[in-house]
């Protein structure tokens, strides 16, 4: 994988379970745990984490 800028949402200093994600990749969105940046990286099709993202924020996954 070449080079990616990765960003942390600004609610991850809650406990340090946390993602980053790369969303600067054309059509797809890279994801890795930020405690091993060095570790295995997942990537979601761009339109299959926006769908996710969108049933976050509608709750649709119940509360943590």
């Amino acid at each position: 994988m070449t080079p990616v800028s990765w960003r942390k949402s600004s609610y991850s200093d809650n406990g340090g379970q946390c993602v980053e994600v790369a969303p600067d990749v054309p059509g797809f969105i890279p994801v890795r745990d930020s405690k091993d940046p060095s570790g295995s990286v997942l990537v979601f099709p761009a339109d299959a984490w926006s769908a996710f993202v969108a049933g976050v924020q509608a709750g649709e996954f119940g509360s943590v």
